[in-house]
């Protein structure tokens, strides 16, 4: 790009046919300036308000700030599927985790998509492609060499960020990308089972420095009854049903100061960049695979459909820092619709039947007006349950829907209550809009080919199965 400068400042403006031949003679000088470089670099379980950027006051994040200071920032984009192994199925497939069999951690990478997984897709567009941390599909070290990437660093945060850096100060005479995937703040997940963190364990505070329990901290009067029931039966994973309020507050301080913790680490990446001088041809983009309860509605970790589990951090940092500081209201579901912006600003081919819509256009557009997708789908299935539901999106409204139990369906006004503690199911002033929501999540369903959760039982109330032989029982 330096080089491209020089020649343009050399040459006069409207000398379009001589830039033109030069490309001709420079197909690689012609390539670096279309597509720029890549940066990937995303958390673990890191709901959307973790940030001090996000109007937070019970955390400071000084470096994802200043990548929201100079990017775009989204406040409704959501996960693809809020459990690690699945939401990175969507990140680095396109595809909806459970119309591929990634909906449980643990599963592989279909044989199908392995030629067509993003990393392979942008090494063929001719990016080099590094990845350092966390993988988790389903190893938790991405095979070196195998989809697409080099393998720079091992599953740890320990050093992550000295590896990058040193990768970012490398002469490339490609575009690159490169994906820095954090575990925390993750961590938290040892705190609530009363296990010592694998990257150092948080000092005990005084419970007056704690912040307050969440305004939503109560339960929804019509909240759905298979989430406590999950939460009973796998104590393994949500050990949290006999903390007090001192508890939770105790709980929220930890997974804010993890979240601390890897801003910092975050900082010598962002640092990495300033001083190799790649703001100028280079996307870097901010995320997490999904977010945590942190005692909203008295749940921790993630799996259930709870805002604070689904909606997650999305910042994006343009080359030479367009549109930098705005905040945009567009639904991303970034699982899916990162593969999609990825392969756009790579130049690659969407594979067939990948499901994502790429946010490039928007971001590059900078209009809050700008219409990009009435809505969004998010799915889940509970770690280490059978335990099925969605969440269909809306500008307005959340509709959410479980597989089982009372109250399974929910809907809420985002608009006025983002904290979902009215559940609009039980009146029947918003049953029009009710019937809205099942149609779209229907027909979402028949598009994906998602399969119910038993033979001749139709998931989606007051809708009927077309065929009792097209579908199979999805999970015994």
């Amino acid at each position: 790009m330096i080089y491209l400068s020089k020649l343009n400042n050399m040459v006069k403006p409207n000398s379009m046919k001589y830039l033109a031949s030069l490309s001709l003679l420079c197909p690689s000088v012609a390539f670096a300036a279309e597509h720029p470089n890549i940066i990937y670099i995303f958390t673990d379980q890191q709901t959307a308000n973790a940030m001090s950027c996000a109007g937070n006051p019970d955390l400071h994040t000084p470096n994802l700030d200043r990548l929201a200071a100079a990017g775009v920032m989204f406040n409704n984009a959501y996960c693809t599927a809020p459990l690690s192994g699945p939401s990175r199925g969507a990140m680095f497939t396109g595809h909806y985790p459970d119309a591929v069999g990634l909906s449980v951690n643990g599963s592989p990478i279909p044989d199908s998509l392995r030629t067509q997984t993003l990393g392979t897709l942008i090494k063929n567009a001719g990016y080099d492609c590094a990845y350092g941390g966390k993988w988790h599909l389903p190893l938790l070290d991405v095979p070196d060499k195998e989809y697409g990437f080099d393998n720079i660093y091992k599953h740890s945060d320990d050093g992550l960020a000295e590896a990058c850096a040193e990768y970012l100060s490398r002469k490339h005479k490609k575009p690159f990308f490169l994906v820095a995937s954090y575990d925390n703040p993750h961590n938290i997940c040892e705190y609530a089972r009363s296990q010592n963190f694998p990257y150092g364990n948080i000092d005990t505070p005084d419970i007056r420095d704690c912040p307050g329990v969440p305004a939503n901290f109560a339960k929804n009067p019509y909240d759905a009854d298979v989430i406590e029931s999950e939460r009973v039966n796998n104590y393994n994973v949500y050990p949290t049903a006999g903390f007090t309020p001192e508890d939770w507050r105790m709980y929220r301080y930890t997974y804010y100061r993890l979240v601390e913790k890897v801003d910092k680490e975050i900082g010598k990446i962002i640092d990495a960049i300033d001083k190799n001088d790649l703001w100028k041809n280079t996307v870097v983009i901010f995320s997490s695979d999904h977010g945590d309860g942190i005692g909203a509605h008295h749940w921790n970790q993630k799996s259930a459909l709870y805002e604070e589990v689904i909606n997650i951090p999305l910042i994006v940092t343009l080359p030479g820092k367009k549109n930098a500081g705005k905040v945009l209201p567009q639904l991303i579901s970034n699982g899916i619709d990162f593969f999609a912006s990825v392969c756009d600003w790579a130049g690659a081919k969407m594979p067939e039947g990948a499901a994502g819509k790429s946010f490039r256009k928007v971001v590059e557009e900078g209009n809050p007006q700008a219409l990009h997708q009435e809505y969004i789908i998010t799915e889940t299935r509970f770690d280490g349950s059978k335990t099925r539901g969605w969440v269909v999106r809306t500008e307005r409204y959340k509709y959410v829907l479980y597989d089982k139990g009372k109250y399974r369906e929910q809907l809420f006004d985002m608009q006025h209550d983002r904290g979902e503690m009215r559940n609009l199911i039980m009146e029947n002033a918003y049953s029009q809009e009710l019937q809205k929501l099942r149609d779209v999540l229907e027909k979402w369903m028949n598009t994906y080919n998602i399969r119910p959760t038993r033979p001749k039982l139709h998931d989606v109330p007051g809708k009927k199965l077309k065929s009792t032989t097209r579908y199979q029982t999805a999970y015994k």
